[in-house]
């Protein structure tokens, strides 16, 4: 009678399970070994058939050398790995980690157990960040896995803006760095940053390392979509650069570009293959030498375009600018062209009081509410610190700010967020004139230079590398209407011209050179003025707007949900939406 399919199965299932318990319990005894497996100092009593029924590397080593057959020696392997391949050979078990995963992928490639390759595939692709996603790329078309040198250029693709400047990047190889940027999932908003990306490449290492990318650049420019490149960058940037004008080879592809940007397409004839020639040929015979010669020719040349004219967009380049607004319930995507809004994601990570940034890169961090981080037995207290994936749709845990405080301001400059002023989150609520800063390329927290004052309830703008810090409340509990900026380059604050009116918690956000300021809190009350500070003129001045009187919704305490600019595709002029779009829609309810 035949067995159901799951009676099939279980039945299956128990006897694997018998016979490798009892494979297990007879290494464990010492019980019928045959073979030892010698790596270095060390030694692994086993069965020959156990290896050679799970490895072909092992089954054709026994087969090859019959007579030593009872000892085997392993050469450039870890002790360790072997063990740990060994183990999952007897139990199905295995303990992968950031440490050990690469060299076991390794050994598996190296040993022929798919397996476990696919174990440590699956590992390395669910723990794939900006950390290790340029290692994990190499050894995927290292080792030969399509798999996961897909998932990890799909990665980087996404990532761009960030991995080329990682230092790793520099030093891909021509064939590596061709695969990345010859990607149409590129998430890039103009093809600038490609063509920057590649000289930044091509200018790094030693001058041996430099001569070698030097010559393979021409290759490499052939995946740069300069057709996409603005003709006064082409002409301004591009021609001009040292690089491009040392090789008449680039100047001709420039030159190519320039063409089609006039409407001239430069089109290459290809060789078709030889059987092309051969049925060219024996045509030949029937219809004469003539006519056949003209059908030969018509046949082995194939008109293509060649590739840096083309002109396929990158998937950056499709995005669109929204407005992002974040709560401790989630987070919602605001079209203002389409008045529109769109869950972004549902999340109970997010605290209550918390601080949004937008960088110029397009990332979306927020900090804010208390963490108790176990591995800081001095100072357990820290404050949380995530950023949004928007691939995935999910908020990722950053390493915690170890300085936790409210009503403070975020800020980025070079690299850098920086965490300014606000107040302590513990007994007395003293305000703070410290200064945190998070190294993007290290992952790692530092203090930075303290302001010239404590403030909290302040706003804090980014721009050109600077951080503006203005107004709030200072020590005193008094409005402020100060306001000072950070040069991370000369590590130093410098007072500016005050505001016209000292207030806090209100919207500011920077366009065209200008800061602008609207509404807040005062030391009688509510405001609906705004004024406008020219940074080139360091003044500032009044600016009319029409707004009932608010205070800043991004601000702790506030019942709205946070704002935050998306600035995908944008300049400036979305990010001027920031700070000021919460009063001006009426979102803080």
């Amino acid at each position: 009678m035949a067995l159901g399919l799951e009676q099939a199965e279980e039945q299956r299932l128990y006897q694997q399970t018998l016979l490798q318990d009892g494979l297990k319990d007879m290494l464990d005894h010492g019980k019928f070994l045959d073979c030892v497996v010698r790596v270095g100092e060390r030694e692994f009593p086993c069965h020959r058939l156990v290896l050679a029924a799970c490895s072909p590397y092992f089954r054709a080593r026994f087969l090859a050398e019959p007579e030593s057959a009872g000892e085997l020696r392993l050469e450039e392997v870890s002790p360790d790995v072997v063990a740990q391949v060994l183990h999952y050979l007897y139990t199905s078990e295995i303990a992968l980690d950031e440490a050990s995963v690469q060299d076991l992928f390794a050994a598996a490639h190296r040993f022929q157990i798919p397996s476990i390759f696919t174990i440590c595939v699956s590992f390395l692709q669910k723990r794939l960040c900006l950390a290790n996603c340029l290692a994990v790329f190499r050894l995927g078309l290292l080792l030969d896995c399509a798999r996961l040198a897909v998932a990890a250029r799909d990665f980087i693709c996404a990532r761009f803006s960030l991995v080329s400047r990682d230092a790793d990047f520099l030093g891909l190889s021509a064939d590596e760095l061709i695969a990345i940027i010859s990607s149409d999932g590129l998430n890039v908003e103009k093809e600038e940053a490609v063509f920057e990306a590649v000289m930044r490449w091509a200018s790094s290492g030693d001058a041996e390392a430099q001569a070698e990318r030097q010559r393979t650049l021409p290759t490499v420019f052939e995946s740069v979509r300069c057709r996409l490149l603005p003709r006064a960058f082409l002409e301004s940037r591009v021609e001009r650069h040292p690089l491009v004008r040392a090789q008449p080879e680039l100047l001709r592809k420039v030159q190519m570009v320039k063409d089609a940007h006039e409407g001239r397409l430069t089109v290459l004839r290809k060789k078709k293959k030889e059987k092309g020639k051969e049925a060219a040929g024996a045509k030949a015979t029937d219809k004469g030498t003539a006519e056949a010669k003209a059908e030969e020719n018509e046949e082995e040349d194939e008109r293509v375009l060649p590739g840096i004219l083309n002109d396929t967009l990158r998937f950056g380049m499709f995005l669109q600018d929204l407005i992002f607004m974040i709560s401790e319930e989630g987070a919602v995507a605001y079209d203002p062209a389409a008045n529109e809004c769109y869950c972004a994601s549902l999340s109970t990570q997010i605290p209550k009081n918390h601080v949004s940034l937008v960088t110029k890169e397009n990332q979306v961090f927020v900090a804010g509410g208390l963490f108790y981080n176990e591995d800081n037995k001095e100072d357990p207290m820290s404050a949380y610190f995530l950023q949004f994936d928007h691939l995935d749709s999910e908020w990722l845990g950053m390493p915690p700010l170890p300085s936790p405080r409210c009503l403070f301001g975020l800020g980025e400059a070079l690299n850098s967020i920086y965490v300014v002023g606000g107040r302590e989150l513990k007994d007395g609520e003293r305000s703070l004139d410290s200064v945190m800063c998070y190294d993007r390329l290290s992952f790692k927290w530092g203090e930075s230079d303290p302001l010239p004052y404590a403030v909290y309830g302040h706003a804090v703008l980014s721009y050109m590398d600077l951080v503006y810090v203005i107004g709030g409340k200072g020590s005193d509990r008094k409005c402020l209407n100060k306001m000072c900026v950070y040069d991370p380059k000369k590590f130093e604050w410098r007072e500016l011209a005050p505001m016209q009116m000292a207030r806090s918690l209100f919207g500011a956000t920077v366009h065209d050179g200008r800061i602008f300021v609207a509404a807040g809190v005062t030391d009688t009350g509510l405001t609906s003025s705004a004024e406008v500070y020219s940074i080139t003129d360091n003044k500032y001045g009044c600016f009319p707007l029409h707004l009932p009187p608010h205070s800043s919704t991004g601000q702790p305490g506030s019942k709205g949900p946070a704002v935050a600019a998306w600035l995908r595709g944008s300049g400036p002029s979305v990010s001027a939406l920031a700070g000021i779009v919460a009063p001006v829609l009426g979102l803080n309810y």
